[in-house]
């Protein structure tokens, strides 16, 4: 991805908890000579460095996957900037926005109890903390059913990058009003964005 020094994201901490916010990402790959995308939830795992997923089987993408090299795109909160905002509108508008972008090779899951594994850490991840809902409550017939149906995957990570664009090329003043205009978006995006800039601007003042 093309990055200007001013956006590059160097902390692995902060591209990890990007991807972990923003688990629902796009996989890529090649399949019979054309680019092919699957949206895909996916499990980070920081001590080894993976990422961890499924397609479902009859997904054509897992079929010449093995082995291929993979790109999979973390999408961050994301916001349309006004010039209208700023101090002068003798400028144009813009678009802040946070993403991670992940390479690595596709491993597929030989073992069905790392498939099972894969599965069970997903929805534990997404459930919330005082949720009765438990895979492991599911009848096993019910379950075996269901992961006939899917394949199981790993991506070890080879190389990740991110891409921070939240105004950092404009006068610190102008950034402000930008939060400023934000924040007052009833809409996610704009406020995540809002709150990325607030805790990018911090160590300078």
């Amino acid at each position: 991805m093309y990055i200007p020094k001013e956006f590059i994201i160097h902390d692995k901490e902060t591209l990890f908890s990007i991807i972990e916010e923003n688990s629902f990402a796009i996989v890529f790959s090649q399949h019979s000579g054309k680019p092919f995308a699957t949206h895909l939830p996916l499990l980070l795992d920081r001590e080894n460095q993976c990422l961890y997923g499924h397609f479902a089987k009859a997904n054509p993408q897992w079929r010449e996957s093995a082995g291929k090299d993979f790109l999979i795109v973390f999408q961050g909160p994301h916001a349309y900037i006004s010039p209208s905002w700023y101090e002068t509108d003798q400028t144009v508008p813009t678009w802040n926005y946070v993403a991670v972008h992940v390479y690595g090779n596709l491993e597929l899951l030989k073992h069905e109890s790392d498939t099972i594994d894969s599965l069970s850490s997903l929805v534990k991840n997404y459930e919330k903390p005082d949720s009765p809902y438990s895979l492991d409550e599911v009848d096993e017939k019910v379950q075996t059913g269901l992961r006939r149906g899917i394949v199981g995957f790993k991506i070890p990570i080879r190389s990740l990058e991110g891409k921070a664009k939240l105004s950092q090329n404009h006068p610190l003043e102008r950034q402000q009003r930008v939060i400023k205009h934000l924040e007052q978006i009833q809409q996610d995006n704009s406020r995540g964005i809002a709150s990325y800039m607030k805790k990018n601007i911090q160590p300078t003042n």
